[in-house]
């Protein structure tokens, strides 16, 4: 029996010890910075409780469709280049909370990894929430037999984040699973007037973290008004802000995700 994953060439973790430091964020923009670079990309999002991913693109108000091999996943475009699911389109009302415990969410992620008809994909991201515990778990022995590509890991530069998501490199190195890099978002507020960079949240402790655990880091993604606008109004940054600061960061992180990409297939 042909699995629902079976067409998805690469599957990857986006993972943070830390709430708030901007993992959907940086899923949204490297699923549109890859579909920019010609793949089709799926994104996964197993935040039950903080479902913000149908949001960001815009399509929260899709319904999820069943097909033969299970469920159809909701495109954000004509061209169905990206793909998503979420449990925000399968709630009753937008405001209603998921009152769950380990179990029941535990099933829906198993669920989700065998029931979702993602067809032909270049990347999987799996958008995850906060911690360490149950959802990681089962979505790391979920999606196991597929040989997800690796992990990035997202912090923001002070020592409180940097110290959770020390922590998340250690849930990796005990579910086996490989560290693709470190990513410093929230990094430095770039002045859209004077061009001067604030270090609002102190600056380099992703770097330094990724130094020290010998992880690559991918880079740092600058605080910038345009890319939070675009994200509460579901619109494409990567398309329409390409002189914005974080651009070329985001560019330059998708870039490293294809070169290792290309290095593992050759």
């Amino acid at each position: 029996e042909r699995s629902n994953l079976a067409g998805v060439r690469h599957i990857l973790l986006v993972l943070s010890g830390k709430g708030g430091v901007g993992k959907s964020t940086i899923s949204t923009e490297l699923a549109l910075s890859l579909r920019h670079s010609g793949k089709k990309v799926g994104i996964l999002d197993v935040d039950l409780c903080g479902p913000s991913i149908p949001r960001m693109f815009r399509v929260q108000d899709n319904d999820v469709h069943q097909c033969d091999s299970g469920w159809v996943p909701v495109f954000v475009d004509q061209d169905k280049s990206i793909s998503l699911m979420s449990i925000g389109f399968l709630l009753e009302k937008p405001d209603d909370a998921v009152v769950w415990r380990g179990p029941k969410k535990n099933a829906l992620i198993k669920q989700f990894v065998a029931d979702v008809a993602w067809g032909d994909l270049d990347f999987l991201i799996v958008d995850t929430p906060p911690g360490t515990s149950d959802e990681h778990i089962s979505t790391v022995e979920a999606l196991r037999p597929y040989k997800p590509l690796g992990a990035i890991l997202v912090t923001t530069p002070q020592a409180v984040s940097v110290g959770d998501v020390r922590r998340e490199l250690t849930f990796c190195k005990k579910t086996g699973l490989r560290v693709l890099g470190i990513v410093e978002n929230m990094s430095g507020f770039v002045c859209p007037h004077c061009s001067e960079c604030t270090n609002i949240f102190s600056k380099g402790g992703g770097e330094e973290l990724a130094k020290h655990s010998g992880v690559p880091f991918l880079g740092c993604v600058p605080l910038d008004p345009q890319l939070s606008q675009s994200l509460e109004e579901g619109r494409d940054f990567i398309q329409e802000f390409p002189k914005s600061s974080a651009f070329p960061a985001l560019a330059h992180i998708a870039q490293q995700i294809l070169d290792g990409m290309s290095q593992q297939s050759s």
